[in-house]
């Protein structure tokens, strides 16, 4: 099946201009080099060139005046992070118009997922991580920013083993809830993937492969890899159904869905969807599900 592409409404579906997202951070300059055609790029295997673009393009795109974080936290790449956020402000047009009320659990230390729902969006976002280290730098792009810090909040869950309970508070509803799950099932399996990726950028030479985009080891891996994590999640959110009127994580493994989707009929969830997404040159998807049939004069999305 051909890619899906770049949604629509996503301002990242061209090339980069790099003399405009130069000017937002000159910083960026040292790093552009040629591809064979000729054009400016960057050395997307340079942690340090893929930090300076992603600072550069939420600068000029989103306003953003201070963005940075640590050393060897995952990076990611802003226009696959932007297309999520499209498909779930389609996914909930129906039944949520006007701003809503998100949750994104393991935000990570760039905050990336808040900070476009928040500006594209004008959503409410409580971001999630267990990592204190991630989010002491998400703490500190949030309140650095007067419209980040006005509707986002930065919580830590304590608790590895749990997703919702222990960080959200009872009562508390959300439209929807987004997260981008640690993909591998080991450490081990992570390192041969960063190998895989090094080898497809041409640096087959090179005796340690770098992780282009970072990423600590909770968010590159976790016991199950992602069908593991989002079947946790599934357990969870049929214990707290209400919680949500949409849950929602990626899926980056097609092989994932049949396990997933199983799990969430036993767990009763009466709406599922699959909606798939262009992610460079690979494709991802997002999984969907609800507890709740949509409101009579509601049309399905």
């Amino acid at each position: 099946m051909a890619s899906p592409g770049r949604h629509p409404r996503n301002r990242h579906r061209g090339h980069y201009d790099f003399p405009r997202l130069v000017a937002a951070c000159p910083a960026l300059a040292q790093h552009l080099r040629r591809n064979p055609a000729g054009e400016p790029t960057v050395d997307f295997a340079d942690p340090a060139a893929v930090r300076l673009l992603n600072r550069a393009i939420l600068a000029d795109w989103y306003g953003l005046a201070a963005w940075d974080l640590p050393a060897g936290y995952l990076c990611p790449p802003i226009p696959g992070r932007a297309d999520y956020i499209h498909h779930l402000a389609d996914l909930l047009a129906a039944e949520r118009p006007g701003p809503l009320r998100a949750l994104d659990i393991g935000t990570g230390a760039s905050l990336i997922y808040a900070i476009l729902a928040r500006k594209e969006y004008r959503w409410s976002v409580v971001a999630t991580d267990v990592d204190a280290g991630a989010l002491a730098a998400a703490e500190a792009i949030r309140a650095g920013d007067p419209d980040l810090a006005a509707g986002i909040e930065v919580r830590r869950q304590r608790d590895p083993e749990r997703i919702f309970e222990g960080v959200v508070h009872p009562g508390e509803r959300f439209d929807l809830c987004l997260c981008n799950p640690p993909f591998h099932a080991s450490g081990a399996e992570a390192l041969e993937g960063s190998r895989r990726k090094w080898r497809n950028l041409g640096r087959d030479g090179s005796p340690r492969p770098v992780l282009n985009f970072g990423g600590q080891p909770r968010e590159l891996w976790c016991p199950g890899g992602e069908a593991g994590f989002v079947g946790r999640m599934v357990a969870e959110s049929a214990r707290h159904p209400d919680l949500c009127l949409w849950f929602t994580s990626l899926v980056a493994r097609s092989a994932s869905l049949p396990r997933l989707q199983a799990a969430l009929r036993q767990a009763g969830a009466a709406r599922v969807r699959v909606i798939p997404m262009g992610q460079g040159q690979k494709e991802s998807r997002v999984l969907a599900w609800s507890f709740r049939l949509p409101e009579p004069s509601a049309p399905e999305p």
